[in-house]
């Protein structure tokens, strides 16, 4: 999505409203660092990534063509996959074992798509097209999370922070529509990180990215400003958001919404915008194994909701600390709902 004039508005109205600490669940986790600057102007719009050991694999944020560029490590375009299904707003990018691509065709701004769709995409450039149907009605979604049996599960990005999984209700029909079934809820905390294209105390909340690592075992997804990982060693996603996450801060990412693990599990994330950074986080799937878990109900598997918030560095803000506050927000966030972040359908 592309900044608009509300998100001054929500930066005059909100940027006073105090935020509290929340607990601190793990140490200090490593700060992004910059590994190239991508400059092409074919991929102004990044907003989804997935890596393998040699390469990282990108799609521009929503696209008249299914495309995936095909990235050296010094963010060099070194080919371009071309598949011939037209897509409405593509928003995420998986890819499974064999090396096929999964775009997730699911962004819908103004929430009127009757279905949203994956496409697969192969090295060939042979696509499958899959349609979706939500059992509530249309939402905006930016995330996918693929499980080791390609199961797909789509994150909505939802500006009160409450971002809802769900999944397909079967194998996917070609070209469908299956039906979605709601899984769960993840519901993240406002933070001080900067970045993003409107105020943090949103942009920290909203679900614009998701990712998978290679053996399956550890979830990301992220919002404009930071990631969230949480330990799925069962590869079962549905459960492992139902966990505590680690977090780790992405400062300053211009619009940051796409992110991937590469096998040795670091933590790899982008931004839209020609001249900035794909970034990374060495180590970072290393951080769940010290990161204590919650013990609450709302931590634990099988519960309606995953709490975010998980690891901060110490005396960051994580949260809003009272409900005053909360409800200011939710009163402000409301008036600028329909003016924020609204594009034109694509067609």
């Amino acid at each position: 999505m592309r900044r608009s004039t509300a998100s001054v508005l929500v930066g005059v109205l909100v940027g006073g409203i105090a935020m509290t600490g929340a607990p601190v669940a793990a140490a200090d986790p490593p700060a992004p660092v910059d590994a190239c600057v991508q400059s092409d102007k074919r991929l102004s719009e990044l907003s989804g990534l997935v890596a393998d050991a040699d390469h990282w694999y990108a799609i521009n944020d929503g696209g008249t063509k299914s495309t995936v560029f095909v990235l050296g490590k010094d963010c060099a375009i070194q080919k371009v996959i071309n598949g011939p299904t037209d897509p409405y707003d593509v928003e995420d990018l998986a890819r499974s074992a064999d090396g096929t691509f999964w775009l997730s065709d699911t962004g819908d701004n103004n929430k009127k798509r009757p279905t949203a769709a994956l496409i697969e995409l192969t090295p060939a450039g042979k696509t499958t097209l899959h349609r979706l149907s939500y059992p509530d009605g249309p939402h905006d979604t930016e995330a996918l999370l693929l499980d080791k049996n390609n199961v797909p599960y789509l994150v909505t990005k939802n500006p009160f922070g409450v971002g809802e999984v769900y999944r397909p209700t079967g194998p996917l029909a070609t070209p469908g529509p299956t039906p979605l079934e709601k899984v769960g809820e993840v519901d993240l905390h406002s933070t001080d990180t900067p970045g993003g294209p409107i105020n943090s105390m949103i942009g920290s909340i909203v679900v614009t990215g998701g990712a998978t690592s290679a053996d399956g075992t550890v979830v990301a997804l992220r919002t404009y400003t930071e990631a969230y990982l949480y330990p799925a060693p069962d590869g079962d996603i549905a459960a492992a958001l139902k966990r505590e996450p680690v977090r780790i801060p992405l400062p300053n990412e211009k619009q940051g919404e796409a992110i991937a693990f590469e096998p040795d599990g670091t933590l790899v994330s982008g931004s839209e915008g020609v001249g900035t950074p794909i970034r990374v986080v060495k180590g970072a799937t290393g951080l769940l194994a010290n990161a204590p878990q919650a013990t609450s109900d709302s931590a634990q598997p099988g519960t309606p909701a995953a709490t975010g918030g998980g690891a901060a560095p110490a005396g960051k803000s994580d949260g809003l600390g009272t409900l005053p506050a909360i409800g200011v927000a939710v009163v402000v966030v409301g008036g600028v709902l329909l003016l924020m972040h609204r594009r034109s359908a694509r067609r």
